[in-house]
Protein backbone atom coordinates (compact mmCIF):
# COMPACT_ATOMS: atom_id res chain seq x y z
CA UNK A 1 0.00 0.00 0.00
CA UNK A 2 1.27 3.47 -0.88
CA UNK A 3 1.28 6.23 1.70
CA UNK A 4 1.33 10.01 1.14
CA UNK A 5 4.28 12.11 2.24
CA UNK A 6 3.69 15.15 4.46
CA UNK A 7 6.66 17.38 5.19
CA UNK A 8 8.89 14.47 4.22
CA UNK A 9 7.39 12.47 7.08
CA UNK A 10 5.78 9.29 5.87
CA UNK A 11 2.32 8.52 7.19
CA UNK A 12 1.15 5.01 7.88
CA UNK A 13 -1.46 3.95 10.36
CA UNK A 14 -3.95 1.24 11.21
CA UNK A 15 -7.27 2.99 11.74
CA UNK A 16 -8.38 0.30 14.13
CA UNK A 17 -11.67 2.00 14.91
CA UNK A 18 -12.44 3.26 11.41
CA UNK A 19 -11.80 1.13 8.34
CA UNK A 20 -9.69 -1.61 9.89
CA UNK A 21 -7.92 -2.61 6.67
CA UNK A 22 -6.52 -6.08 7.40
CA UNK A 23 -3.21 -5.53 5.64
CA UNK A 24 -1.95 -2.68 7.80
CA UNK A 25 0.23 -2.75 10.89
CA UNK A 26 -1.19 -1.98 14.35
CA UNK A 27 1.88 -0.12 15.57
CA UNK A 28 2.07 2.92 13.31
CA UNK A 29 1.59 6.56 14.12
CA UNK A 30 0.52 9.42 11.89
CA UNK A 31 3.07 12.20 11.58
CA UNK A 32 3.10 15.65 10.04
CA UNK A 33 5.51 18.55 10.08
CA UNK A 34 3.34 21.69 10.26
CA UNK A 35 4.23 24.32 7.68
CA UNK A 36 5.14 26.86 10.36
CA UNK A 37 7.81 24.51 11.71
CA UNK A 38 9.69 24.23 8.44
CA UNK A 39 11.04 27.77 8.59
CA UNK A 40 12.63 29.71 5.76
CA UNK A 41 15.82 28.34 4.26
CA UNK A 42 18.61 30.87 3.92
CA UNK A 43 21.15 30.66 1.08
CA UNK A 44 23.63 27.88 1.61
CA UNK A 45 21.83 26.40 4.61
CA UNK A 46 22.13 22.58 4.76
CA UNK A 47 18.73 20.92 4.70
CA UNK A 48 17.54 17.54 5.98
CA UNK A 49 14.34 15.61 5.28
CA UNK A 50 12.78 13.02 7.58
CA UNK A 51 10.71 9.93 6.83
CA UNK A 52 9.26 8.71 10.14
CA UNK A 53 7.79 5.22 10.36
CA UNK A 54 6.55 3.37 13.39
CA UNK A 55 4.82 3.96 16.68
CA UNK A 56 4.46 7.25 18.62
CA UNK A 57 7.63 6.35 20.53
CA UNK A 58 9.56 6.49 17.25
CA UNK A 59 7.74 9.71 16.40
CA UNK A 60 9.16 11.30 19.55
CA UNK A 61 12.63 10.11 18.50
CA UNK A 62 12.14 11.82 15.13
CA UNK A 63 11.09 15.04 16.86
CA UNK A 64 14.21 14.98 19.03
CA UNK A 65 16.51 14.38 16.05
CA UNK A 66 14.98 17.21 14.05
CA UNK A 67 15.06 19.55 17.04
CA UNK A 68 18.78 18.90 17.54
CA UNK A 69 19.50 19.37 13.84
CA UNK A 70 17.57 22.61 13.65
CA UNK A 71 19.45 23.92 16.70
CA UNK A 72 22.72 23.17 14.83
CA UNK A 73 21.67 25.28 11.86
CA UNK A 74 20.05 22.71 9.58
CA UNK A 75 16.78 23.49 7.81
CA UNK A 76 13.95 20.95 7.50
CA UNK A 77 12.86 20.07 4.00
CA UNK A 78 9.20 19.50 3.10
CA UNK A 79 10.15 17.18 0.23
CA UNK A 80 12.86 14.89 -1.09
CA UNK A 81 14.23 17.22 -3.76
CA UNK A 82 14.71 20.09 -1.34
CA UNK A 83 16.80 17.99 1.05
CA UNK A 84 20.57 17.54 1.00
CA UNK A 85 19.99 14.19 2.69
CA UNK A 86 17.07 12.20 4.09
CA UNK A 87 16.85 10.35 7.42
CA UNK A 88 14.55 7.32 7.44
CA UNK A 89 13.44 6.39 10.97
CA UNK A 90 12.40 2.77 10.54
CA UNK A 91 10.08 0.29 12.23
CA UNK A 92 11.07 -3.34 12.68
CA UNK A 93 8.29 -4.73 14.84
CA UNK A 94 6.82 -7.12 12.26
CA UNK A 95 8.13 -8.58 9.01
CA UNK A 96 5.57 -6.49 7.14
CA UNK A 97 6.91 -3.42 8.98
CA UNK A 98 10.43 -4.32 7.90
CA UNK A 99 9.27 -4.67 4.32
CA UNK A 100 7.65 -1.25 4.41
CA UNK A 101 10.78 0.25 5.95
CA UNK A 102 12.89 -1.20 3.13
CA UNK A 103 10.41 0.21 0.62
CA UNK A 104 10.64 3.65 2.22
CA UNK A 105 14.45 3.51 2.17
CA UNK A 106 14.39 2.51 -1.49
CA UNK A 107 12.04 5.35 -2.36
CA UNK A 108 14.25 7.88 -0.54
CA UNK A 109 17.30 6.60 -2.41
CA UNK A 110 15.52 6.91 -5.75
CA UNK A 111 14.12 10.37 -5.02
CA UNK A 112 17.08 11.87 -3.17
CA UNK A 113 20.13 9.60 -3.23
CA UNK A 114 21.67 10.47 0.12
CA UNK A 115 19.93 8.41 2.81
CA UNK A 116 20.71 7.71 6.45
CA UNK A 117 18.77 5.04 8.32
CA UNK A 118 17.95 4.89 12.02
CA UNK A 119 15.28 3.36 14.29
CA UNK A 120 14.32 -0.15 15.28
CA UNK A 121 15.30 -1.81 12.01
CA UNK A 122 18.71 -0.21 12.43
CA UNK A 123 19.41 -2.92 14.99
CA UNK A 124 19.89 -5.18 11.95
CA UNK A 125 22.29 -3.14 9.78
CA UNK A 126 23.20 -6.06 7.51
CA UNK A 127 19.52 -6.56 6.71
CA UNK A 128 19.31 -2.95 5.52
CA UNK A 129 22.61 -2.76 3.66
CA UNK A 130 21.95 -6.11 2.05
CA UNK A 131 18.84 -4.67 0.41
CA UNK A 132 20.15 -1.13 -0.03
CA UNK A 133 23.96 -0.99 -0.12
CA UNK A 134 23.86 2.71 -1.08
CA UNK A 135 22.66 3.92 2.33
CA UNK A 136 25.23 6.24 3.90
CA UNK A 137 24.85 5.11 7.51
CA UNK A 138 22.74 2.87 9.74
CA UNK A 139 22.11 3.51 13.44
CA UNK A 140 19.85 1.76 15.94
CA UNK A 141 16.86 3.03 17.94
CA UNK A 142 17.22 6.22 20.04
CA UNK A 143 20.91 6.57 19.14
CA UNK A 144 20.65 10.33 18.79
CA UNK A 145 24.35 11.17 18.89
CA UNK A 146 25.18 8.52 16.28
CA UNK A 147 22.48 9.93 13.97
CA UNK A 148 23.87 13.46 14.36
CA UNK A 149 27.41 12.23 13.67
CA UNK A 150 26.18 10.53 10.50
CA UNK A 151 24.39 13.69 9.36
CA UNK A 152 27.47 15.82 10.04
CA UNK A 153 29.54 13.47 7.87
CA UNK A 154 27.02 13.34 5.01
CA UNK A 155 26.00 17.01 5.10
CA UNK A 156 28.47 19.13 7.08
CA UNK A 157 26.84 21.85 9.17
CA UNK A 158 27.27 25.44 8.05
CA UNK A 159 25.60 27.52 10.75
CA UNK A 160 25.17 31.26 10.69
CA UNK A 161 26.25 32.29 14.20
CA UNK A 162 23.86 35.25 14.18
CA UNK A 163 20.81 33.17 13.21
CA UNK A 164 21.47 29.55 14.09
CA UNK A 165 23.21 28.12 17.15
CA UNK A 166 20.48 29.58 19.33
CA UNK A 167 18.20 27.52 21.55
CA UNK A 168 15.55 26.16 19.20
CA UNK A 169 12.01 25.40 20.16
CA UNK A 170 11.24 21.72 19.72
CA UNK A 171 10.13 20.41 16.35
CA UNK A 172 6.73 18.79 16.74
CA UNK A 173 5.33 16.27 14.29
CA UNK A 174 1.85 16.61 15.75
CA UNK A 175 -0.59 19.54 15.79
CA UNK A 176 0.17 22.26 18.33
CA UNK A 177 -2.67 21.32 20.67
CA UNK A 178 -1.54 17.79 21.53
CA UNK A 179 1.79 16.12 22.07
CA UNK A 180 3.21 12.69 22.87
CA UNK A 181 5.13 12.52 26.14
CA UNK A 182 7.53 9.57 26.29
CA UNK A 183 8.26 8.52 29.87
CA UNK A 184 10.56 5.53 29.37
CA UNK A 185 12.43 3.38 26.88
CA UNK A 186 12.57 -0.40 26.55
CA UNK A 187 10.61 -3.21 28.16
CA UNK A 188 11.25 -5.98 30.71
CA UNK A 189 8.66 -8.41 29.35
CA UNK A 190 9.51 -11.45 27.28
CA UNK A 191 6.38 -11.94 25.19
CA UNK A 192 7.15 -14.64 22.65
CA UNK A 193 5.74 -12.72 19.69
CA UNK A 194 7.70 -9.52 20.38
CA UNK A 195 11.32 -8.47 19.78
CA UNK A 196 11.04 -4.93 21.15
CA UNK A 197 13.23 -5.72 24.22
CA UNK A 198 15.92 -7.05 21.86
CA UNK A 199 15.80 -3.87 19.77
CA UNK A 200 15.24 -1.22 22.46
CA UNK A 201 16.60 -2.95 25.54
CA UNK A 202 15.24 -3.27 29.05
CA UNK A 203 13.10 -0.67 30.78
CA UNK A 204 14.83 2.66 31.37
CA UNK A 205 12.55 5.24 33.00
CA UNK A 206 13.11 8.97 32.69
CA UNK A 207 13.34 10.95 35.95
CA UNK A 208 9.88 12.09 36.98
CA UNK A 209 10.98 15.69 37.45
CA UNK A 210 12.28 15.79 33.86
CA UNK A 211 8.99 14.48 32.51
CA UNK A 212 6.97 16.98 34.52
CA UNK A 213 9.25 19.82 33.40
CA UNK A 214 8.80 18.83 29.75
CA UNK A 215 5.03 18.62 30.26
CA UNK A 216 5.01 22.09 31.87
CA UNK A 217 6.81 23.54 28.85
CA UNK A 218 4.39 21.85 26.45
CA UNK A 219 1.34 23.16 28.31
CA UNK A 220 2.86 26.64 28.49
CA UNK A 221 3.34 26.48 24.69
CA UNK A 222 -0.36 25.76 24.17
CA UNK A 223 -0.60 21.96 24.30
CA UNK A 224 -4.07 20.97 25.50
CA UNK A 225 -3.59 17.19 25.56
CA UNK A 226 -0.63 15.11 26.76
CA UNK A 227 -0.47 11.56 25.41
CA UNK A 228 1.68 9.52 27.78
CA UNK A 229 3.55 6.76 25.94
CA UNK A 230 6.19 4.12 26.58
CA UNK A 231 6.54 0.43 25.89
CA UNK A 232 5.02 -0.40 29.30
CA UNK A 233 3.56 2.69 30.95
CA UNK A 234 2.40 0.98 34.14
CA UNK A 235 5.95 -0.30 34.80
CA UNK A 236 7.27 3.25 34.87
CA UNK A 237 9.79 3.75 37.68
CA UNK A 238 10.39 0.07 38.49
CA UNK A 239 14.01 0.35 37.38
CA UNK A 240 14.43 3.45 39.55
CA UNK A 241 12.87 1.68 42.53
CA UNK A 242 10.25 4.43 42.49
CA UNK A 243 12.81 6.93 43.73
CA UNK A 244 11.81 10.50 44.50
CA UNK A 245 13.95 13.26 43.01
CA UNK A 246 13.36 17.01 43.20
CA UNK A 247 9.91 16.55 44.65
CA UNK A 248 8.59 14.02 42.10
CA UNK A 249 8.34 10.26 42.64
CA UNK A 250 9.01 7.89 39.74
CA UNK A 251 5.77 5.90 39.96
CA UNK A 252 3.00 5.95 37.37
CA UNK A 253 0.31 6.89 39.90
CA UNK A 254 2.35 9.81 41.26
CA UNK A 255 3.38 10.87 37.75
CA UNK A 256 -0.22 10.80 36.53
CA UNK A 257 -1.27 12.93 39.50
CA UNK A 258 1.55 15.42 38.82
CA UNK A 259 0.68 15.65 35.13
CA UNK A 260 -3.02 15.98 35.93
CA UNK A 261 -2.30 19.08 37.98
CA UNK A 262 -1.12 21.00 34.89
CA UNK A 263 -4.61 21.60 33.52
CA UNK A 264 -4.29 19.70 30.22
CA UNK A 265 -6.00 16.48 29.21
CA UNK A 266 -3.76 13.54 30.17
CA UNK A 267 -4.25 10.29 28.24
CA UNK A 268 -2.47 7.07 29.23
CA UNK A 269 -1.36 4.63 26.53
CA UNK A 270 0.14 1.11 26.66
CA UNK A 271 -0.85 0.39 30.25
CA UNK A 272 0.01 -3.20 31.16
CA UNK A 273 -2.72 -4.64 33.43
CA UNK A 274 -0.77 -4.79 36.69
CA UNK A 275 -2.81 -4.80 39.92
CA UNK A 276 -1.67 -1.26 40.79
CA UNK A 277 -3.47 0.07 37.70
CA UNK A 278 -6.56 0.19 39.95
CA UNK A 279 -4.87 3.08 41.79
CA UNK A 280 -5.15 5.18 38.63
CA UNK A 281 -8.92 4.88 38.45
CA UNK A 282 -9.69 7.35 41.31
CA UNK A 283 -7.58 9.95 39.47
CA UNK A 284 -9.82 9.43 36.46
CA UNK A 285 -12.98 9.63 38.54
CA UNK A 286 -11.72 12.91 40.02
CA UNK A 287 -10.98 14.39 36.59
CA UNK A 288 -7.19 14.65 36.98
CA UNK A 289 -6.57 12.11 34.20
CA UNK A 290 -8.82 11.28 31.27
CA UNK A 291 -11.04 8.26 31.99
CA UNK A 292 -9.27 6.25 29.28
CA UNK A 293 -7.09 3.16 29.53
CA UNK A 294 -5.21 1.69 26.57
CA UNK A 295 -4.40 -1.86 27.70
CA UNK A 296 -2.95 -4.53 25.33
CA UNK A 297 -4.83 -7.62 26.49
CA UNK A 298 -3.77 -9.58 23.33
CA UNK A 299 -6.06 -12.59 23.97
CA UNK A 300 -8.44 -14.12 26.51
CA UNK A 301 -7.88 -17.88 26.48
CA UNK A 302 -5.42 -18.93 29.22
CA UNK A 303 -3.64 -21.47 27.02
CA UNK A 304 -3.09 -18.93 24.26
CA UNK A 305 -1.83 -16.38 26.77
CA UNK A 306 0.60 -18.93 28.19
CA UNK A 307 1.97 -19.63 24.72
CA UNK A 308 2.40 -15.88 24.34
CA UNK A 309 4.16 -15.70 27.73
CA UNK A 310 1.49 -13.25 28.86
CA UNK A 311 -0.40 -13.30 32.18
CA UNK A 312 -3.08 -15.99 31.86
CA UNK A 313 -5.77 -14.42 34.05
CA UNK A 314 -8.61 -13.43 31.73
CA UNK A 315 -11.29 -14.18 34.34
CA UNK A 316 -9.60 -11.95 36.93
CA UNK A 317 -9.23 -9.32 34.22
CA UNK A 318 -13.01 -9.24 33.85
CA UNK A 319 -13.26 -8.69 37.60
CA UNK A 320 -10.77 -5.83 37.34
CA UNK A 321 -12.72 -4.27 34.47
CA UNK A 322 -15.90 -4.44 36.53
CA UNK A 323 -14.12 -2.79 39.47
CA UNK A 324 -12.73 -0.02 37.22
CA UNK A 325 -16.18 0.71 35.84
CA UNK A 326 -17.70 0.70 39.30
CA UNK A 327 -15.19 3.30 40.50
CA UNK A 328 -15.32 5.35 37.27
CA UNK A 329 -18.49 4.67 35.21
CA UNK A 330 -17.32 6.91 32.35
CA UNK A 331 -14.07 5.02 31.77
CA UNK A 332 -13.22 4.09 28.17
CA UNK A 333 -11.24 0.90 27.63
CA UNK A 334 -9.28 0.31 24.45
CA UNK A 335 -7.21 -2.73 23.58
CA UNK A 336 -5.59 -4.69 20.78
CA UNK A 337 -5.65 -8.43 20.18
CA UNK A 338 -3.77 -11.00 18.12
CA UNK A 339 -5.84 -13.52 16.17
CA UNK A 340 -4.40 -16.67 14.63
CA UNK A 341 -1.54 -17.02 17.12
CA UNK A 342 0.31 -20.36 16.71
CA UNK A 343 -1.71 -23.17 18.21
CA UNK A 344 -4.91 -21.13 18.49
CA UNK A 345 -7.80 -23.56 18.14
CA UNK A 346 -11.35 -22.71 17.17
CA UNK A 347 -12.37 -23.22 20.80
CA UNK A 348 -9.67 -20.81 21.98
CA UNK A 349 -10.78 -18.22 19.44
CA UNK A 350 -14.41 -18.66 20.49
CA UNK A 351 -13.32 -18.02 24.09
CA UNK A 352 -11.87 -14.72 22.90
CA UNK A 353 -15.16 -13.78 21.21
CA UNK A 354 -17.14 -14.74 24.32
CA UNK A 355 -14.74 -12.74 26.51
CA UNK A 356 -15.17 -9.71 24.26
CA UNK A 357 -18.93 -10.08 24.59
CA UNK A 358 -18.61 -9.98 28.35
CA UNK A 359 -15.90 -7.32 28.58
CA UNK A 360 -17.70 -4.92 26.21
CA UNK A 361 -14.54 -2.95 25.49
CA UNK A 362 -15.14 0.47 23.98
CA UNK A 363 -12.29 0.63 21.46
CA UNK A 364 -10.89 -2.54 19.95
CA UNK A 365 -8.32 -3.33 17.26
CA UNK A 366 -6.78 -6.58 16.11
CA UNK A 367 -4.09 -7.87 13.83
CA UNK A 368 -3.32 -11.23 12.40
CA UNK A 369 -0.30 -13.00 13.81
CA UNK A 370 2.80 -13.05 11.67
CA UNK A 371 6.31 -14.29 12.32
CA UNK A 372 8.98 -11.79 13.27
CA UNK A 373 12.62 -12.67 12.79
CA UNK A 374 14.11 -13.46 16.18
CA UNK A 375 10.79 -13.95 17.99
CA UNK A 376 10.38 -17.16 19.98
CA UNK A 377 6.83 -17.61 18.71
CA UNK A 378 8.23 -18.55 15.31
CA UNK A 379 9.26 -21.93 16.69
CA UNK A 380 5.87 -22.79 18.18
CA UNK A 381 4.02 -25.69 16.56
CA UNK A 382 0.65 -25.59 14.78
CA UNK A 383 0.79 -22.28 12.95
CA UNK A 384 -2.66 -21.19 11.79
CA UNK A 385 -3.28 -21.12 8.00
CA UNK A 386 -3.62 -17.68 6.42
CA UNK A 387 -7.25 -18.17 5.35
CA UNK A 388 -8.22 -19.19 8.90
CA UNK A 389 -6.46 -16.13 10.35
CA UNK A 390 -8.31 -13.90 7.91
CA UNK A 391 -11.66 -15.48 8.77
CA UNK A 392 -11.04 -15.06 12.49
CA UNK A 393 -9.93 -11.45 12.02
CA UNK A 394 -13.14 -10.69 10.12
CA UNK A 395 -15.32 -12.35 12.75
CA UNK A 396 -13.50 -10.61 15.59
CA UNK A 397 -13.82 -7.17 14.02
CA UNK A 398 -17.48 -7.75 13.18
CA UNK A 399 -18.21 -8.37 16.86
CA UNK A 400 -16.06 -5.43 17.97
CA UNK A 401 -17.84 -3.16 15.51
CA UNK A 402 -21.27 -4.21 16.80
CA UNK A 403 -20.19 -3.43 20.38
CA UNK A 404 -18.82 -0.05 19.33
CA UNK A 405 -21.97 0.83 17.41
CA UNK A 406 -24.20 0.02 20.38
CA UNK A 407 -22.04 1.97 22.83
CA UNK A 408 -21.97 5.05 20.61
CA UNK A 409 -25.73 4.89 19.99
CA UNK A 410 -26.21 5.21 23.76
CA UNK A 411 -24.45 8.59 23.64
CA UNK A 412 -27.06 10.20 21.36
CA UNK A 413 -28.78 13.03 23.21
CA UNK A 414 -26.01 13.45 25.77
CA UNK A 415 -23.82 16.52 26.30
CA UNK A 416 -20.10 15.79 26.13
CA UNK A 417 -16.83 17.70 26.04
CA UNK A 418 -14.71 17.50 22.88
CA UNK A 419 -11.38 18.85 21.66
CA UNK A 420 -11.23 20.32 18.15
CA UNK A 421 -8.55 18.80 15.90
CA UNK A 422 -9.29 20.35 12.49
CA UNK A 423 -11.60 22.96 10.99
CA UNK A 424 -12.27 23.40 7.27
CA UNK A 425 -15.12 24.73 5.14
CA UNK A 426 -17.06 21.49 5.63
CA UNK A 427 -17.02 21.36 9.41
CA UNK A 428 -14.99 20.68 12.53
CA UNK A 429 -13.36 17.34 13.31
CA UNK A 430 -13.25 16.75 17.06
CA UNK A 431 -12.52 14.03 19.59
CA UNK A 432 -14.21 13.15 22.85
CA UNK A 433 -12.32 12.16 25.98
CA UNK A 434 -12.91 8.59 24.81
CA UNK A 435 -10.93 9.08 21.59
CA UNK A 436 -7.17 9.19 21.14
CA UNK A 437 -5.92 10.99 18.02
CA UNK A 438 -5.64 8.89 14.87
CA UNK A 439 -6.55 5.56 16.47
CA UNK A 440 -10.10 6.00 17.75
CA UNK A 441 -13.20 7.71 16.43
CA UNK A 442 -14.16 11.33 15.83
CA UNK A 443 -17.05 13.65 16.55
CA UNK A 444 -18.02 15.87 13.62
CA UNK A 445 -19.72 19.28 13.82
CA UNK A 446 -21.15 20.42 10.48
CA UNK A 447 -23.19 23.42 11.61
CA UNK A 448 -22.23 26.55 13.55
CA UNK A 449 -18.55 25.70 13.57
CA UNK A 450 -17.20 28.93 12.05
CA UNK A 451 -15.80 30.25 15.33
CA UNK A 452 -13.95 27.06 16.26
CA UNK A 453 -10.19 26.59 16.09
CA UNK A 454 -7.91 23.57 16.57
CA UNK A 455 -7.27 23.07 20.26
CA UNK A 456 -10.59 24.51 21.42
CA UNK A 457 -12.38 22.42 24.04
CA UNK A 458 -16.14 22.80 23.80
CA UNK A 459 -19.30 21.02 24.95
CA UNK A 460 -21.61 19.55 22.32
CA UNK A 461 -24.88 17.67 22.12
CA UNK A 462 -24.57 14.32 20.32
CA UNK A 463 -27.14 14.11 17.51
CA UNK A 464 -26.12 11.00 15.63
CA UNK A 465 -23.92 7.93 16.00
CA UNK A 466 -22.31 5.55 13.54
CA UNK A 467 -20.17 2.45 13.94
CA UNK A 468 -17.12 4.38 15.14
CA UNK A 469 -17.94 8.09 14.93
CA UNK A 470 -20.35 10.65 16.39
CA UNK A 471 -21.98 13.83 15.05
CA UNK A 472 -23.01 16.71 17.25
CA UNK A 473 -23.87 20.40 17.59
CA UNK A 474 -22.76 23.21 19.85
Amino acid sequence: MRWPLFGCVRIAYLRQMHTNPPDLRPDLARARIPDDQLGQRRDGQPTIGMVSLGCPKALVDSERILTRLRAEGYAISPDYKGADAVIVNTCGFLDSAKAESLEAIGEAIRENGKVLVTGCLGAEPEYITGAHPKVLAVTGPHQYEAVLDAVHKAVPPAPDPFIDLLPASGVSLTPRHYSYLKISEGCNHKCKFCIIPDMRGRLVSRPAHAIVREAEKLVAAGVKELLVISQDTSAYGVDRKYAEERGHRAHITDLARDLGSLGAWVRLHYVYPYPHVRDLIPLMADGLVLPYLDIPFQHAHPDTLKRMARPAAAARTLDEIAAWRSACPDITLRSTFIVGYPGETEDEFQTLLDWLDEAQLDRVGAFQYENVKGARANDLPDHVPADVKQDRFDRFMEKAQAISEAKLAAKVGTRIEVIVDEVDDQGATCRTKADAPEIDGNLFIDEGFAGLNPGDIVTVTVDEAGEYDLWGRL
